[in-house]
């Protein structure tokens, strides 16, 4: 996919996210989605990333998946560069810090993800790299 075709599309969706409380149809009809505010590694500009996430309780987590492209996606470097960022999960906005989730943990995260979403175990099966999961910690005020 085009890189400007792959911003179009990024781009209807949180049109659409914005327009319909969090929802969205399409490939993402009932799957949680949220919108990820990072900060660009190199150019320092505001990158919003509509992505498919795990709530667990108070926790969520995202996934570095890139559709199982053999890289990381450009968020993921972003964050890495910048871990504070802005969620948007249905109509709420926060603050948030991004802190990777390393070990055993990352893995039990990521199989409970692929149950949900199998999409996801097929990311896995598609690349050599682990795939990296993120956990989005809410800022206190």
């Amino acid at each position: 996919m085009a890189e400007n075709n792959f911003n179009d599309w990024n781009r209807q969706i949180i049109e659409e996210f914005h327009a319909n409380e969090g929802k969205v149809g399409g490939p993402f009809e009932g799957a949680p989605l949220l919108l990820l505010t990072t900060t660009g590694a190199k150019s320092g500009q505001h990158r919003v990333s509509p992505l498919a996430y795990l709530p667990d309780g108070e926790r969520v987590f995202v996934f570095a998946s890139k559709g199982g492209a053999p890289t990381n996606p450009d968020w993921y470097h972003n964050l890495l560069a910048h871990p504070v960022v802005t969620v948007e999960i249905g109509t709420e906005q926060f603050p948030a810090t991004a802190v990777v989730i390393e070990g055993e943990e990352r893995d039990q995260i990521y199989a409970t993800q692929a149950q949900h979403m199998p999409g996801f175990a097929e990311y896995q099966k598609k690349t050599s790299r682990k795939i990296p999961v993120v956990e989005l910690v809410r800022n206190k005020s």
